[in-house]
C-alpha cells in the first residue's frame, strides 16, 4: 500500500523549493521599518521588517553588511533589495536582504549624523581639547595628495606668506577605501618627527562620497589623539567633515589653511617698522626731557647766585650753633638749679654724715654732667664741622680760588659764549677773593676771527 504521508522536511523542502523557483520573489525591493535588530557576534543582522499591518523576518549575512557606511537602528525606516526563501531548519520563510539603505535620506548623511552624534557624546569637540598653534612655526607637515590642487595652493601660497617654514610633504591617499589607513599613518608619522610645529590635512573640493574618507571613524580619531595641532582644510567652504569639527582649526580651503598656520611677512615687517618708530619717538621724549631739565637747572636760582647759597647756608648754620649754644646753657642752668635745691635741703638736715654722702652724690653729679656736656659739645662740634665742610665743599668761591671765574653782563646774566659780548660792553668778573669790572675791547673766538 503506497504511503501518502509527507514527512515535515519533505514538505519543508517543497515549499522552499517553489520560493526559489518563484521569479518574482527571487528578487523583490521593499520598503519597511526595522524592529528586533540584532548584530550577532559573527557579523550577521537579524532583525524584522514590518509595516502598519504586516512583519517578516530578515536576515542580512557579513559578506552584505561589512560595505555599509551606517548602522541599521529599530524605528529605522530603510528601502531592501533581496530575495524571500524558506528557512527550513524552524519551517518558516524569511527575507534574505543583499542591499539596504536609509528610506528618505542618503545612507552617507545618516552614517554622517550617526557618528558625529556617537562622538559629540563622547566630548571629542569639546573646546577644551583643541591645542594652540605657535605664532611663528618653522616645520610644518602637510598631508594629502602630492598631485592634486591642494598642495599647490598650500605651497604657494606658504611661500607667499612666509618663505622661511620648512614644508614637509607626507603623501598620503584622499579617496578610496584605502585613504582612511592612509590618512592615519600619516597622522602617526607626522607626531614621529620631534622637529614639527603643526599638521595640515586636507584636500580639495568634491562630493560626498569623494570626501568620506575624512568622516571614517578612524581617521577622526587620530586627529584627536595627534599631539600635534592639526588644521583640517578639506574641500570648499561649504564642505563640512567630522575631521574639521574634531581638529584644532578647521580651514575652508587648503589655501585658507596656509594663511591661519603662517603669518605674514608683509604685516610682521610693518609690525616691526611700527615698533621701530615707537622706540625712536620714545628715545627723542625723553632725550627733549632730559634736554629741558638741564636747561632748567642752567638757568635755577643756584648757578646764578652761587654766593647768595652759600650765605643763606651759612646763615642757617649761625643759627643752627645759637640754639645749640642756648639749650648748652640751660641745661647747665637746669643742673645747677638741681644742686643748689639739693644743698639746700642738706643744710636743713644738718647731718654730717648724709652731707657727707650728698657731697660725694653732687660731686658725681657734677662729674657725670661735666662729661655730658663735654660728650654733647663735641657731638654738636662735630656736626658743625661736618655741615661746614659739606659747604664748603658746595661754595663756587671755593672751585674759583683754583683758578676759575664767573663773567657777568650788565644785566648781571651770566656770559657762556662769547656770543654774548658786544663790543664796548660793561662786564663784571666775579673771582675768589673780589670783582672786577672791566670793559670788552676785543672778542676772540674759538675760530680766532
Amino acid at each position: 500500500m503506497e504511503d501518502k504521508y509527507l514527512s515535515v522536511s519533505a514538505l519543508t523542502k517543497y515549499i522552499k523549493k517553489k520560493f526559489d523557483v518563484d521569479r518574482h520573489l527571487n528578487h523583490i525591493w521593499l520598503r519597511g521599518e526595522i524592529s528586533n535588530f540584532k548584530h550577532h557576534t559573527r557579523g550577521h543582522m537579524y532583525m524584522t521588517i514590518k509595516d502598519d499591518h504586516a512583519s517578516i523576518r530578515a536576515v542580512m549575512f557579513h559578506r552584505q553588511n561589512q560595505d555599509l557606511s551606517f548602522r541599521p537602528e529599530d524605528g529605522m525606516k530603510v528601502l531592501i533589495s533581496g530575495y524571500v526563501s524558506v528557512f527550513e531548519s524552524q519551517g518558516q520563510y524569511q527575507l534574505y536582504i543583499q542591499e539596504l539603505q536609509p528610506d528618505g535620506i542618503g545612507a552617507l548623511h545618516l552614517a554622517f549624523e550617526q557618528l558625529k552624534k556617537k562622538l559629540s557624546k563622547e566630548g571629542i569637540f569639546d573646546p577644551i581639547h583643541k591645542k594652540t598653534f605657535p605664532k611663528y612655526p618653522e616645520h610644518i607637515a602637510v598631508l594629502t595628495s602630492p598631485t592634486g590642487a591642494a598642495i599647490r595652493d598650500i605651497l604657494t601660497t606658504m611661500e607667499r606668506r612666509y618663505p622661511i617654514a620648512n614644508v614637509l610633504i607626507i603623501p598620503v591617499l584622499v579617496q578610496g577605501k584605502q585613504a582612511p589607513a592612509s590618512i592615519v599613518n600619516g597622522i602617526k608619522k607626522a607626531n614621529q618627527i620631534d622637529s614639527l610645529d603643526l599638521i595640515i590635512v586636507g584636500r580639495g573640493g568634491g562630493s560626498l562620497e569623494e570626501l568620506w574618507s575624512f568622516n571614517d571613524e578612524e581617521v577622526v580619531r587620530a586627529i584627536f589623539q595627534s599631539e600635534l595641532p592639526v588644521i583640517s582644510a578639506v574641500g570648499h567652504e561649504t564642505d563640512v567633515t567630522i575631521s574639521d569639527m574634531v581638529a584644532d582649526l578647521r580651514a575652508p580651503t587648503p589655501t585658507a589653511a596656509a594663511e591661519l598656520a603662517v603669518p605674514s611677512q608683509l604685516e610682521l615687517l610693518d609690525k616691526l617698522k611700527k615698533m621701530n618708530q615707537f622706540i625712536e619717538n620714545n628715545i627723542r621724549n625723553k632725550i627733549e626731557r632730559s634736554r629741558e631739565k638741564l636747561d632748567s637747572m642752567e638757568s635755577s636760582y643756584v648757578f646764578k647766585y652761587p654766593e647768595r647759597l652759600v650765605e643763606e647756608k651759612e646763615q642757617r648754620l649761625d643759627r643752627a650753633v645759637d640754639q645749640l649754644t642756648k639749650q648748652l646753657h640751660r641745661t647747665v642752668q637746669v643742673k645747677r638749679d638741681y644742686f643748689k635745691y639739693l644743698d639746700q635741703r642738706y643744710q636743713r638736715l644738718n647731718l654730717d654724715k648724709q652731707l657727707e654722702k650728698q657731697n660725694d652724690h653732687v660731686q658725681d653729679l657734677l662729674k657725670r654732667l661735666y662729661r655730658a656736656s663735654k660728650q654733647q659739645v663735641d657731638q654738636k662740634g662735630n656736626l658743625f664741622s661736618k655741615n661746614l665742610t659739606q659747604l664748603n665743599l658746595l661754595n663756587p668761591t671755593r672751585i674759583m680760588s683754583r683758578g676759575y671765574s664767573i663773567t657777568y653782563s650788565e644785566e648781571n646774566e651770566i656770559i657762556r659764549s662769547v656770543n654774548q659780548v658786544e663790543m664796548d660792553d660793561q662786564l663784571t668778573i666775579q673771582l675768589s677773593d673780589g670783582l672786577v669790572e672791566c670793559r670788552a675791547q676785543e672778542i676772540r673766538r674759538g675760530d680766532n676771527k
